[in-house]
């Protein structure tokens, strides 16, 4: 049996740049970090005393005689990628729920995809794993994803990348001490919208607009933030700063497409403003998911009342990103 854990993430600024749509022509880079709710993947031999060839239990239950029989495209295209035809028994278990705008979809992938290779007795780096995700997602089941959240949730920790191709990703080093961590963390709240939506479905528009270079301005002020963000969390200064970033940081994300938000998010976030919020952003692509605010402690009651029908997620930053936790070959 092989079990692996890989964390989802939250994006800070930045998101957007990572689409080759902008970055092979501008470049672009993301501050996020991956915290502590996961997607946990097991894959166990399958004996030949079964009429089916393949299991996979996620929301629901797959048998099939083979690998083309499969509907999950993930578990699909990341079987033919290490090249396993049948034998196997797949697992997945979630700790929030996915399309909410975690990276979800690149959680479950790198945590497969390190399952499969360990199956298969093969050591690979979370770069590695990384790479190999953007290439599952973006090639082989024809997703419309950046290469952010396959980074971030390989790696784990607080993640600085740098996007200069589909193949050159830089990854640098964000040191940030841990009571300056542990001060950000007690300030930003997470909160469910209850709205579940498909990223792939979101970002039509935007990545129409984007090939067009309609949202280039939009897109090159948010990769600026990037850089800002970083140097708030690494220099000492007062976090506050971070709080108004992510403010700035929305209301460019929401000139990127008619689709990032609606009028629900719009009253939520405008009412978490008035309660105290310095700043905050929906995650992911928008039009649901998980909205992140920034809110002094002193305000955060005042935030929870005034987002009362929302569910609150407590969280921590973690920095391991995926890993084994279990491995018996």
């Amino acid at each position: 049996m092989i079990i692996t854990q890989t964390p989802v993430r939250i994006s800070f600024f930045g998101g957007g740049t990572d689409y080759p749509e902008h970055f092979s022509s501008y470049g672009g880079a993301t501050l996020g970090a991956s915290i502590d709710k996961y997607t946990t993947i097991s894959v166990t031999p399958l004996t030949k005393f079964f009429d089916h060839r393949i299991r996979v239990s996620y929301s629901r239950m797959e048998l099939c005689s083979s690998v083309d029989d499969i509907q999950h495209p993930s578990v699909r295209e990341c079987l033919r990628y290490v090249n396993i035809d049948g034998g196997v028994e797949m697992s997945v278990v979630n700790d929030l729920p996915a399309r909410t705008g975690l990276g979800s979809s690149s959680s479950f992938t790198v945590g497969l995809l390190h399952a499969l290779h360990a199956y298969k007795g093969e050591l690979v780096t979370t770069e590695q794993l990384a790479k190999e995700s953007v290439y599952v997602e973006r090639e082989l089941i024809k997703e419309r994803v950046g290469l952010q959240d396959q980074y971030t949730c390989a790696l784990g920790g607080v993640v600085n990348l740098e996007f200069h191709d589909q193949d050159t990703v830089s990854v640098k080093p964000v040191i940030v001490q841990k009571e300056r961590l542990g001060a950000l963390e007690d300030r930003l709240l997470l909160f469910y919208t209850g709205l579940q939506r498909t990223a792939h479905d979101i970002l039509e528009s935007q990545m129409s607009r984007t090939k067009n270079g309609e949202v280039a301005s939009q897109l090159k002020h948010m990769h600026g933030l990037v850089e800002q963000g970083a140097k708030i969390l690494c220099n000492g200064r007062d976090l506050r700063e971070f709080g108004e970033l992510l403010q700035e940081s929305w209301m460019y994300k929401r000139q990127l497409s008619d689709a990032v938000s609606n009028p629900l998010i719009d009253d939520a976030y405008e009412r978490a403003r008035q309660a105290g919020a310095i700043g905050g952003k929906l995650l992911g692509a928008g039009g649901g998911g998980f909205l992140l605010l920034y809110v002094e402690p002193y305000n955060q009651e005042a935030v929870r009342q005034a987002l009362i029908g929302m569910p609150e997620v407590p969280f921590h930053f973690e920095s391991q990103g995926s890993r084994l936790i279990f491995y018996r070959p």
